[in-house]
């Protein structure tokens, strides 16, 4: 009870420590993603606001949980039907500053809690990025940098860079890794996009179920998604996605991140759905 409470508190204390947001927001996702012989499906709860502080910093926090359920086909890695079910607590905070009026650094700091069912101190790790994003033009921006990121289904650091492009009034493009986006709004309600990113995590396992020295799972895939998000009043929007998982890999690796076993599963749909509330 008392990891707990410590590592819970890690999380609460830097979301509550503002005491004014400009913006604030709330929303409740559902993830369906089943493959030939496996099945995952996942919820998740998200807090975020975010403030500017002055005239040249920015804070956003972002804290999210969720939940992977896995349905293995019935009859087939019966050695491994306790791995069910998932869990994750993360939160995250970005500096925004600005240098000069071309420039800004951005700062990432993620601590994440990652776990089968029994919560340890040894399930929290800490994720994070530095990028420079240079203004070009009035349309145009580049953003490069560093992360410690999950994408690969562990963490690892990685490069990270993105050409952020102004089409018109109404659209926006995004190319770079891990995400690429092209974005469309025909209206104040209506907002359309194509999103392709490279996304992955891990799950520590609980010591009952230290099958073949395995320590953690491991999920990593590229999702390719055409989504689309309806202000359904002032506050609340509502959205729908769908789309494909490519190279999709679910693997149990040991504690020194060397595969131990590959369920070999195959790529596949996803179908997504989510509300939110945000002023």
């Amino acid at each position: 009870m008392k990891i707990k409470i410590i590592i819970c508190s890690v999380f609460t204390v830097s979301f509550f420590n503002v005491k004014a947001q400009e913006t604030i927001s709330a929303e409740i996702n559902a993830k369906a993603e089943p493959t030939d012989q496996i099945d995952f499906n996942k919820t998740s709860a998200v807090v975020s606001y975010s403030k500017s502080l002055n005239t040249k910093n920015q804070f956003k926090n972002t804290f999210e949980y969720s939940n992977l359920k896995v349905n293995y086909e019935v009859g087939r890695f019966l050695a491994y039907d306790n791995l069910e079910s998932f869990n994750q607590f993360k939160n995250k905070m970005e500096f925004l500053q600005q240098i000069s009026s071309t420039t800004k650094l951005n700062y990432t700091v993620t601590p994440t809690v990652n776990y089968q069912q029994n919560l340890d101190f040894s399930d929290f790790t800490i994720l994070g990025s530095l990028e420079l994003i240079q203004q070009i033009n009035s349309k145009t921006n580049i953003t490069i940098g560093a992360a410690r990121t999950t994408v690969f289904g562990s963490p690892k650091f990685m490069p990270v860079f993105a050409l952020n492009y102004k089409i018109s009034t109404e659209s926006d493009l995004l190319l770079g890794f891990p995400d690429s986006k092209l974005s469309y709004s025909n209206n104040i309600r209506n907002k359309f996009s194509i999103n392709n990113n490279f996304n992955g995590n891990f799950y520590n396992l609980d010591q009952k179920n230290n099958l073949d020295n395995s320590a953690k799972a491991s999920l990593s895939q590229m999702t390719s998604t055409l989504e689309y998000e309806r202000n359904i009043d002032t506050n609340w929007f509502i959205n729908f996605k769908g789309g494909y998982d490519f190279y999709k890999k679910y693997e149990l690796l040991d504690s020194e991140n060397h595969k131990i076993h590959d369920f070999n599963i195959s790529n596949g749909y996803i179908l997504g759905v989510g509300i939110k509330y945000k002023q």
